[in-house]
């Protein structure tokens, strides 16, 4: 199946980040959020994105403004009626996820894939709030996925071959790398991450580290572009969280973050997009 039209659920800095990918490919696509404040801040952050790639010449500024007119922004489903695939990509709350889901379900057409880019919540679960769960797929990007190039693929227990083999075909269109991944809480990659930045907490608390010397550490190293505790505010601390606890449920304490996300959460910190978080964030 190709996708001629995509749609996105959830204008938050990850679904601002899929529709900008979606739209660099030369597909439309609506991004749709209930909070126009929000939906305003997400259309700034694509904005942005695009900005910065006129500024390090990767596309001159006529360029971006067609990939930006691709873009149109909903606070209802207008235009949902003859979208190919929805990527819903609302805050990581079981219910929530279905509840949207459910909702696009009854607006797009039969023929449409519907996929949820859940972090650690198991696709087979979502799904059950849904009338065509064969139509269902996992597409899980990763933070930022203007330039993260990976994008793991899952299928839930109903989800039919077709839709798979549609949904890889879709990641390789975007220019994206697609990784078929059996369902299970974490899937591969947060299973990794989620087990490393455990055991960073636990050298800061047993070391008596700063969270700066360590991310700093782990840039000079080269093992990432950026160190763990950079990378939770960058992905919001409470995102963080809420797979922590999915994967330390599923798993066991090898996955408890501790309490210091948990105290920065209880005063308002949520990380970059709060202003605040491991680090202080202005501008």
């Amino acid at each position: 199946m190709y996708v001629f039209k995509a749609a996105v659920l959830g204008a938050g800095t990850m679904g601002a980040e899929i529709a900008q990918v979606i739209s660099l490919s030369g597909l439309p696509v609506l991004l749709k959020d209930v909070d126009p404040d929000q939906l305003e801040r997400g259309m700034a952050h694509l904005r942005a994105i695009y900005g910065r790639r006129v500024q390090r010449g990767r596309m001159t500024q006529r360029e971006a403004e067609d990939h930006l007119a691709l873009v149109e922004g909903r606070l209802d489903y207008q235009g949902f009626s003859d979208v190919d695939l929805v990527v819903e990509a609302v805050p990581e709350k079981l219910e929530l996820k279905r509840r949207v889901l459910a909702e696009v379900e009854g607006v797009v057409p039969r023929t449409a894939l519907l996929a949820t880019n859940t972090s650690a919540l198991p696709v087979s679960e979502i799904a059950q709030a849904l009338e065509k769960p064969s139509r269902f797929v996992g597409l899980h990007f990763f933070f930022p996925a203007s330039v993260m190039r990976l994008v793991e693929v899952i299928g839930g227990q109903e989800t039919d071959d077709e839709t798979l083999d549609s949904a890889v075909e879709f990641v390789e269109g975007i220019r994206r790398i697609a990784v078929r991944v059996k369902e299970c809480p974490g899937f591969l990659v947060n299973r990794v991450l989620m087990a490393g930045l455990a055991e960073v907490f636990r050298a800061e608390r047993d070391l008596g580290l700063a969270p700066a010397e360590i991310d700093a550490a782990v840039a000079a190293s080269g093992l990432a572009p950026m160190g763990p505790y950079a990378l939770a505010d960058a992905l919001g601390l409470d995102i963080a969280q809420d797979v922590s606890e999915t994967l330390k449920a599923a798993y066991g304490d090898r996955f408890d973050l501790g309490d210091r996300i948990a105290a920065l959460l209880a005063a308002g910190k949520t990380g970059a997009k709060s202003g605040e978080g491991f680090y202080t964030y202005t501008g």
